[in-house]
């Protein structure tokens, strides 16, 4: 049984899906949400990006919620037949759900983020496939800016499309602080960038006691964002993956750090 007592952070769905993969490998855990998905209202720009697919030699899709959105929009405007270029996925989880969905889908097997999937070569043969690659990234409201930024250095042409927005669910004020005493949890665990600014949020005057306990995050970015807020340990899992974190955890143990 593991010494680690971890908050868990994702949506509420994703935040169940991990809490129980946990428990199978004796790792106790609460789920505590701290991102809520809304999708936007349909757009004519959606309506015509997804008309226009052809135009894009790849698609990006960085996370669960836009690949379930995309599916959506796909069945609803009879396209599917046009979602014929490689689609990536930042993720594997991600990518499972285009590939069930009979697309071509590729995703970086070794880390879960922008690093690794522009270091894809599926990625680089399709840029290089095309005199004027054009690629297509389905995303939440803002986030992923490195990705474009360095698609854009290599002479791509970048489009972004939002399909939702990420909110702060409403808790009591306090309520973190209570809930990580009530469970004596020793762990807190977010998947993004805009999770640890909720969980700052959240925090409140709480957040220097809580930046004193381990953190485990999905990348180098978001590391250096929690360590420039105060955070004092802060562990980089390489990939928001249920056996990216797990790895993290068997590398530092509770008792460790």
């Amino acid at each position: 049984m593991s010494a680690w007592r971890l908050l868990l952070t994702r949506p509420a769905e994703d935040c169940a899906v991990l809490a129980q993969t946990l428990a199978e490998r004796g790792v106790a855990s609460s789920c505590m949400p701290l991102l809520a998905i809304e999708a936007l209202d349909e757009t004519p720009e959606q309506r015509r990006t997804f008309s226009e697919l052809q135009r894009y030699c790849a698609v990006i899709v960085v996370s669960k919620p836009a690949a379930r959105l995309a599916l959506a929009q796909l069945d609803r405007h009879g396209v599917r037949d046009s979602a014929r270029q490689p689609w990536f996925a930042v993720g594997g989880a991600t990518a499972a759900l285009l590939a069930e969905q009979g697309l071509d889908t590729h995703y970086p097997a070794q880390g879960d983020d922008s690093e690794a999937l522009l270091a894809l070569p599926a990625l680089q043969q399709s840029i290089a496939s095309v005199s004027s690659p054009r690629v297509l990234i389905l995303r939440g409201e803002g986030g992923r800016e490195f990705l474009a930024e360095c698609l854009r250095g290599q002479g791509v042409t970048v489009d972004y499309l939002p399909l939702y927005r990420r909110v702060l669910p409403h808790y009591a004020v306090g309520e973190l602080s209570r809930r990580l005493r009530a469970e004596r949890l020793n762990g807190l665990v977010v998947s993004s960038g805009q999770g640890f600014e909720h969980l700052l949020q959240l925090a409140g005057d709480d957040w220097p006691a809580l930046a004193r306990l381990p953190l485990f995050v999905p990348s180098p970015r978001v590391a250096e964002q929690a360590r420039n807020a105060g955070a004092e340990i802060v562990v980089d899992c390489r990939g928001a993956s249920a056996a990216a974190l797990q790895a993290a955890l068997e590398q530092f143990p509770a008792a460790a750090l």
